[in-house]
């Protein structure tokens, strides 16, 4: 059991005991505890003794029992009844944005409301409106977030539906030669609400016999066929649909799973389609099915629909960014603020991947909430970069690694960026992304983003929307005129490849790349495993067309330096 989930059991119950009404000192209690454990990043509870335990800040004997208890068993008897004495229901309105416990408790206890559905009828009806402590602004988000929830429904992120057609793909590959992805997956979607899978068989019964023996397989029978099964895995809504395919259709087929309907309905100069073209006849390649029908070949990220044959006209496919192609990591974490490993962790790491740089970008002193770092604390994280950096150059010379300065500087709510000017000067580069007071109008947030784009220290917006995907929509912004902004003021534009992000939204992409905005694909890994989250930033970069020569961090050090340099004008 990790320390996050460890941390989270904890929350848990404190919502649960402050929704309950109990007693407000051991509801501080677990608050507390969760509170010192997120920041705690010296070890692994679950291998510390009780002893151990009550030595960390904000950890009692009583506390301390309940993490070994959560260890050993993954609970824990006062978080087992609070639960049990809670409907599903009500423990899914912990879900809405804009409500916490108590306010929970009063739609729970004075309108007796249970369930979500119930919910949005009292909203919609006005009686949430007129409980003491809520109030129609309340009542109205309210409303949004469920309607947020309800759209996300039965949808993976990226990453999560990966886990599961792993899964999938691994149990049928004991029995069968070939099993390919297709669908969103493959098109590497960043929301994915089918999991497709084709299996080349001669045999679509022996798949529906192997399929069966896949305990964690829940079958949809009525809409199930006897070569296509339908249904999802245990206790994950989203859909999934695994297909028989005879061998001489596997190229075809593949290919038709896998492109949207808009990318198949697209025009030859036969007067033709080039779903046509893939579903009659048979092909060896999917580079043929484009030869076939006169049209340049597509990669199957960007097979949407949106755009993908005009970027063909100016570009090829073996133009797009690559892993092999960046050279730098940028936007990362340490434990100088709310990372798990130390910046000397981070960088050897960052080194041991073949990466020329790392770009430390650790939170600024107004987000409190993660650690930011005071000005001492930013000074002190200076002294020790030098350090790294003149020991690196003398253990190898003959291949050139540093550390570059930089810190997340919150975009503050009139648009300025956190701290004073010569300490934004002492800095390489600067990431400038907004944390807080997200419930803005369009106007709002693209004017505080204006105005962070026209400072000066800026060299890179971060995740510009600040979604976070199916848990919480992005506030809105003119998009074009962020860009053009950053155009202007040759701004960087991020690509956060967290999968959480993915932010900025490939669609966006083109036009960057249009008005000669550069995109940086940055993991904001706050562990030295994100930095493997840039896959995902990649996929959704080809997705959009990115080529290597628009990509940020495929400068080489010296041509990052070069370019940082000129940026602050040194």
């Amino acid at each position: 059991m990790s320390n996050p989930e460890i941390v989270e059991i904890l929350e848990l119950t404190a919502k649960l005991m402050e929704l309950h009404g109990a007693d407000p000192f051991k509801i501080k209690g677990y608050g507390v505890a969760a509170f010192y454990l997120d920041k705690y990043k010296d070890g692994e509870l679950q291998y510390m003794t009780h002893e151990e335990l009550t030595k960390l800040q904000g950890i009692g004997k009583s506390t301390a029992a309940k993490i070994v208890q959560i260890v050993q068993t993954g609970t824990f008897p006062e978080l087992e009844e609070l639960l049990s004495n809670t409907p599903l229901g009500v423990m899914e309105m912990f879900n809405i944005k804009g409500i916490g416990p108590k306010k929970i408790a009063v739609l729970w206890r004075e309108l007796g409301i249970d369930n979500l559905h119930e919910l949005e009828l009292a909203c919609l009806n006005g009686s949430v409106a007129k409980l003491k402590g809520l109030g129609g602004s309340i009542q109205q988000k309210i409303l949004d977030s469920l309607a947020f929830l309800k759209d996300q429904a039965g949808k993976l992120r990226m990453d999560k539906a990966e886990v599961v057609a792993r899964l999938i793909t691994d149990a049928l590959k004991n029995t069968f030669q070939e099993v390919e992805v297709a669908g969103d997956l493959r098109r590497r979607s960043e929301i994915v609400d089918t999991i497709k899978i084709l299996v080349k068989t001669e045999s679509p019964v022996l798949l529906q016999s192997a399929l069966k023996q896949i305990e964690f397989l829940v079958q949809d029978e009525k809409n199930s066929s006897p070569f296509v099964w339908r249904g999802n895995v245990q206790d994950i809504a989203v859909n999934v649909e695994v297909m028989a395919v005879k061998p001489e259709r596997m190229v075809n087929d593949l290919f038709l799973e896998s492109a949207a309907e808009a990318h198949l309905g697209q025009a030859t100069s036969a007067g033709s389609t080039i779903w046509k073209h893939a579903y009659f006849g048979s092909v060896d390649t999917e580079e043929a099915v484009y030869q076939n029908a006169g049209l340049p070949y597509i990669v199957p990220e960007m097979r949407e629909g949106a755009g993908e044959f005009l970027w063909a006209e100016n570009h090829t496919s073996d133009q797009l960014v690559t892993w092999d192609d960046l050279k730098g990591i940028l936007h990362n974490h340490s434990t100088y603020s709310d990372g798990q490993n130390t910046l000397e962790q981070m960088a050897l790491y960052c080194q041991e991947l073949g990466f020329e740089y790392l770009g430390i970008a650790d939170h600024s002193q107004t987000a409190t909430y993660a650690q930011g770092l005071k000005v001492e604390e930013v000074i002190k994280q200076h002294e020790e970069i030098a350090k790294l950096n003149a020991r690196f150059a003398a253990e190898n010379p003959d291949k050139p690694f540093k550390i570059l300065k930089g810190i997340e500087s919150d975009i503050l709510g009139d648009g300025s960026l956190d701290y004073p000017s010569e300490i934004l000067a002492s800095f390489d580069y600067i990431v400038a992304s907004v944390h807080s007071n997200l419930t803005m109008s369009l106007e709002k947030a693209t004017a505080r983003l204006l105005k962070a784009i026209e400072n000066p220290y800026t060299t890179i917006l971060g995740h510009p929307t600040g979604r976070l995907l199916l848990s919480r929509e992005g506030y809105p912004i003119d998009h074009k005129a962020i860009i053009d902004a950053c155009a202007e003021h040759q701004v960087v534009v991020e690509i956060n490849a967290s999968p959480w992000r993915l932010d900025l939204d490939w669609r966006w992409i083109a036009y960057c790349m249009e008005k000669g905005v550069l995109l940086s694909i940055n993991p904001d890994a706050h562990s030295k495993e994100g930095y493997f989250d840039m896959h995902y930033g990649i996929a959704v970069a080809r997705k959009g067309g990115l080529t290597k020569e628009m990509t940020f961090n495929t400068l080489s050090l010296s041509e990052m330096e070069v370019y940082l340099a000129k940026k602050a004008g040194k």
